[in-house]
Order: structure tokens, then C-alpha cells, then sequence
């Protein structure tokens, strides 16, 4: 196996690292070696990485026996990927696609994302993964992302400090579970930043309301999360209307039915997801 800072070199044979695409390449081969044991990944399974860069993360993909589609922005890594795994693409063990993952077609049988990505686009890559579990098959298990620190700490919510429309929202669909803290010094060129790996496993998990109405609400409250959420409920969500059957004159109408409770008088981050569940229950009922 190649060391990672031997890839990272002959990739700058091409052109030097743009930082303004997040290039900050993972070159600890232990650090890499533990995104993959993260989710157990084997030969049964079909992995997409984002953003592959230099192939640090790549090669470790492939030892572990998985077949691998990577999907690069950049000119100059799909050309050294190219050659470095010329055998591995002879094979189609590794398929690279020279596209923007976040409007490029994922293949179906994905089983598991492993990736450390571009760190601005962590919040369309989220809502881009929830896409595909939605419209695609169950075969998604794990997904495994190197992202900047605070964003996983948004995620996970660890902290009460940490909560907030993010973690919530993507708790919809996600179990997530914050792993190592990386720091910059394991990175070519460094980020200003300290890194963390963070996983986020499906859990399918079978609703009593639309969950387009409770991130909805989620939204709506926490975009200002000082006030309580009887105020912020006066307001109507501003995508209201994409949830078939909703209006303005059915919320306020909602709204005003549940006047009485006094989970109202919290401040959104002082609830639960089963609080928010059983508000969003009684909006609905509201409105009949």
C-alpha cells in the first residue's frame, strides 16, 4: 500500500491543493484505517466515497475487499486517480466519476458513504443523503463523514449547547453517533480547524405525523430560538404550502387550538424529539 503522504505528493505533481474546494487531505494512515473500521466495511459492500482527492482514504476502502464508486470535482485528482488505480477501474472494483456529488445520480445499491468531504459542503450533503434514503432502495446502512467540529457536535447534540435545528432535523431520519476528534496536524495542508468523524446510521423509524410538518415546525421555532414557541408558532412556515392538504387558514386555525398547553411557554431547545412529536400530533388534530 502507498503511504498517504506519498499520494498526497504525486497528486501535487498535478497542482497544489485548492483550499478553496476544502482540498485539506487526511495523510494519518491510522486515522484513515479507522473511518473504515467505523462501519465494518467488507467485501459485500458497494461504497461511495466524496471527494477522493488523492486517494488516501480510497486505497483503504479497496484493502478492506469493497468495491468503490468515488465521485471528484476536481480535474487534477480524477487524473491521478486515474492512474493510480488504472488497475482497480480495469476491474471495476473502483468506479470514479468526474462530477458534483451533490447533483450527480448515486448508484442505487450504495450499502455504506465513507468520506472525509469538503467541510462547506456538509449541510447540502446531509439533506442530499436523507434524498437518497428516501428514493432509494434499503440498502444504505452506514455513513461515515470527516467534518469540522462543530458541525458534529451540532449533530450529535451531545450538549445541551449543541442543540438546535440541525440535529433535530436530521434526527428525522438518523441515529448519529459523534467518534474521534481529528486534529489539524493530521492533515495536508491544515485546516484552521479541528475535525471529527461522525457516523449516521437509518433507523426507519415509523412516525405518528408527517415529518414534513414536524421539521417544518422545528425550523420555524429555532430560527429564533430565545423566543418561546408560542410565539414563534404564530408565524406560518414559509414552505407551508408543499405539504399537501396544509394552508395558512389551517394553521392559524391549529395554532389557535392548542393555545392552552404549556409546553408552549419552552424555548425550543428545552424539548425532546417526543415532545415535538406530540406537539406536531396535536397541530394536526388541531386543524380537523
Amino acid at each position: 500500500m502507498i503511504s498517504s503522504r506519498e499520494l498526497v505528493d504525486r497528486l501535487r505533481a498535478y497542482q497544489p491543493p485548492n483550499t478553496e474546494l476544502g482540498q485539506h487531505f487526511l495523510i494519518d494512515d491510522e486515522m484513515l484505517q479507522r473511518m473504515v473500521k467505523i462501519p465494518q466495511v467488507t467485501e459485500d459492500d458497494h461504497v461511495l466515497e466524496i471527494g477522493p482527492g488523492p486517494g488516501t482514504l480510497t486505497q483503504h476502502l479497496l484493502a478492506s475487499g469493497a468495491q468503490v464508486t468515488a465521485i471528484e470535482i476536481d480535474d487534477a485528482p480524477v487524473l491521478h486517480l486515474d492512474e493510480v488505480f488504472r488497475e482497480e477501474q480495469n476491474t471495476r472494483r473502483f468506479i470514479l466519476h468526474h462530477d458534483d456529488a451533490l447533483t450527480a445520480s448515486w448508484p442505487n445499491d450504495i450499502t455504506k458513504v465513507v468520506a472525509n468531504i469538503p467541510y462547506q459542503i456538509s449541510s447540502p450533503l446531509i439533506e442530499k443523503l436523507t434524498r437518497h434514503l428516501k428514493e432509494q432502495t434499503d440498502s444504505l446502512t452506514h455513513v461515515v463523514l470527516m467534518v469540522q467540529l462543530e458541525f458534529g457536535q451540532r449533530l450529535s447534540m451531545n450538549h445541551p449547547a449543541d442543540v438546535g435545528s440541525l440535529g433535530m432535523t436530521v434526527a428525522l431520519d438518523w441515529d448519529v453517533e459523534a467518534h474521534h476528534i481529528v486534529a489539524p496536524h493530521h492533515f495536508s495542508p491544515q485546516p484552521a480547524v479541528q475535525s471529527q468523524v461522525i457516523e449516521l446510521r437509518p433507523h426507519n423509524r415509523v412516525f405518528p405525523v408527517d415529518k414534513r410538518l414536524l421539521r417544518q415546525m422545528i425550523h420555524l421555532t429555532f430560527d429564533q430560538r430565545r423566543k418561546k414557541i408560542r410565539s414563534t408558532l404564530k408565524r406560518v412556515p414559509r414552505r407551508l404550502s408543499r405539504i399537501k392538504g396544509w394552508h395558512t387558514q389551517r394553521w392559524k386555525k391549529a395554532i389557535e387550538s392548542i393555545q392552552d398547553l404549556e409546553i408552549l411557554d419552552a424555548r425550543p431547545e428545552e424539548l425532546t424529539m417526543d415532545d415535538w412529536i406530540e406537539l406536531a400530533r396535536k397541530v394536526e388534530k388541531g386543524s380537523i
